[in-house]
């Protein structure tokens, strides 16, 4: 029965987008990141990525993870310029307690920007942060 299949809601997991100085490049660059805020590791981390517009669509990106443990995070891809004037959709699926669990995360075109920044749960970095 519907009534008796329970989804579980995902909480403290995010994704955040932040500009950071890459030394291979010598430049500045907007890169994704998952964040765990639980008290718990989350295992067998996968994250889909995909950006899209009204015109324009990009190939869909699945990142392996791996567990990442408890109040940490880890990195998912770098953005380049042209994609924050696209939607950018994170679908994260992870198990934790023994279930699965699944979310996505959408950063509507042009909101990943340098005025949106904030704080970042777990780093001591400001970006742009999807709860």
């Amino acid at each position: 029965m519907k009534k008796d299949i329970e989804i579980p809601v995902v909480k403290n997991v995010y994704v955040a987008v932040i500009k950071e100085w890459d030394e291979e490049f010598l430049a500045q660059h907007w890169n994704s990141y998952i964040i765990n805020d639980r008290d718990v590791a989350i295992e067998m981390v996968l994250v889909v990525t995909k950006g899209y517009d009204q015109n324009r669509k990009t190939s869909l990106l699945r990142h392996g993870i791996g567990t990442i443990a408890p109040k940490s995070s880890a990195k998912i891809e770098m953005l380049q310029e042209d994609l924050l004037a696209m939607n950018n959709e994170f679908a994260v699926t992870f198990f934790a307690d023994h279930k699965l669990y699944e979310k996505k995360y959408i950063f509507r075109k042009y909101t990943i920007n340098e005025n949106a920044l904030q704080d970042i749960p777990t780093m001591s970095k400001r970006g742009v942060l999807m709860r």
